[in-house]
């Protein structure tokens, strides 16, 4: 089992060694901007490192919404993503599921899904797997509710397509997450990383506000229970920085080996 955190861009490694992670993800670029990532210098220290890297696509992507204005944006700004990750050795590059403005119906945006996964196999393809995140709030949301989430792995069949599971957004969704693993499997076939989070808001609240799990909204025992059974990478993205990782981290190893 391989559990990090979720660190800062500008030496992942020396916060990796700082919270003994064996898997980290960060940003490319500004998570609220549209500018494509550039090349890295630490680049082939990245890709021989023993450490698990996993990167995380900016939270203005949206390929699901019927805006061309942000969707088709939104469809560059990731394959410029997903190569930019591939170029240090990632493993992954995880998205948000996105939504559908109010008025449209969420059928389109499983349908965008579909042509923005087409559109990057017109481009040569992702070069490594694209991890769809279930998200925490919104009416419209692609991958808040499981019935949508399998609607949109419907959508995107014949296509490589991974899942992230946040557990914050999972229960602040409306989700149980007693049994929560299993039926994400049963949807997707896959977990391909956890997203190891307390919730500071109540169940079914729609609020994405992290915490750490032993102060949140969520049983401890149970965020561990998801990393045991998942099988899957870990990564913390609880607040404050290596001393409240470190006993995140420690948390995950002692209850969820």
């Amino acid at each position: 089992m391989r559990i990090g955190a979720h660190v800062d861009s500008t030496d992942p490694l020396a916060e990796a060694e700082a919270r003994g992670a064996e898997v980290i993800q960060f940003f490319l670029a500004d998570p609220q901007g549209w500018k494509a990532p550039q090349p890295r210098e630490d680049a082939d220290d990245l890709v021989k490192s023993e450490v698990d890297i996993f990167v995380h696509a900016p939270y203005v992507i949206n390929v699901a919404t019927g805006n061309n204005r942000i969707r088709i944006p939104s469809r560059k700004l990731l394959l410029a993503h997903a190569k930019a990750a591939a170029a240090i050795g990632a493993k992954g590059l995880i998205v948000h599921g996105g939504h559908v403005n109010a008025g449209e119906d969420i059928a389109s945006g499983f349908d965008n899904w579909r042509k923005a996964f087409a559109y990057a196999e017109s481009e040569g393809g992702f070069p490594l797997p694209i991890l769809i995140e279930n998200t925490a709030g919104g009416d419209n949301a692609c991958a808040r509710r499981f019935d949508a989430l399998g609607r949109l792995w419907e959508a995107l069949d014949g296509y490589e397509v991974g899942l992230c599971l946040d557990t914050c957004h999972a229960h602040a969704g409306g989700e149980d997450l007693t049994g929560i693993v299993d039926r994400v499997k049963g949807i997707t076939g896959r977990i391909d990383l956890v997203h190891a989070n307390g919730s500071k808001d109540g169940f079914d609240s729609g609020r994405d506000r992290h915490e750490n799990f032993q102060s949140g909204q969520i049983d401890a025992a149970l965020i561990a229970e998801i990393v045991r059974s998942a099988g899957a990478p870990a990564v913390c993205e609880t607040p404050g920085g290596v001393t409240e990782h470190l006993a995140d981290i420690a948390y995950l190893r002692e209850n969820a080996a």
